[in-house]
């Protein structure tokens, strides 16, 4: 399991309907470049509206076995699952700091980032790549 950096609230929320966010995550996918696509096996991204309780402000989540991972013992298994969660998102953006432009530039890099995962890419890389 690995996740996105937490970000602390800041206090406003950006308003914003689970439909539309749902859009920008389809849209930051789609912005994947298709010869990694291609590649990507068996996972499912979903939009949550609020992490686990025990981590409030996490962005995103991978869970699954990465792809650098799987022998040939991977089979039959369920998707990887990436979430993305629309709260924590809204609550670090707010209208003077970015607004919409904010929330879809940490939505994009929210999928990258776990993406990354899916490819095997720890948090420390991520980093170095300015993705953390």
């Amino acid at each position: 399991m690995r996740r996105t950096e937490s970000v602390a609230d800041n206090g406003r929320v950006l308003e914003m309907t689970r439909e539309d966010f749902e859009e920008l995550v389809a849209e930051a996918l789609d912005r994947i470049p298709p010869e990694l696509t291609r590649l990507m096996d068996n996972v499912a991204v979903f939009v949550e509206d609020e992490p686990p309780a025990d981590d409030p402000d996490l962005l995103g989540l991978y869970e699954g076995t990465p792809l650098t991972e799987r022998g040939e013992w991977y089979a039959g298994v369920l998707p990887d699952r990436i979430t993305v969660y629309r709260g924590p998102t809204l609550r670090m953006v707010d209208g003077e700091d970015g607004g919409r432009e904010g929330v879809v530039a940490e939505v994009e890099v929210t999928v990258v980032h776990e993406i990354a995962h899916h490819f095997g890419i720890d948090d420390e890389r991520l980093h170095e790549l300015g993705y953390g």
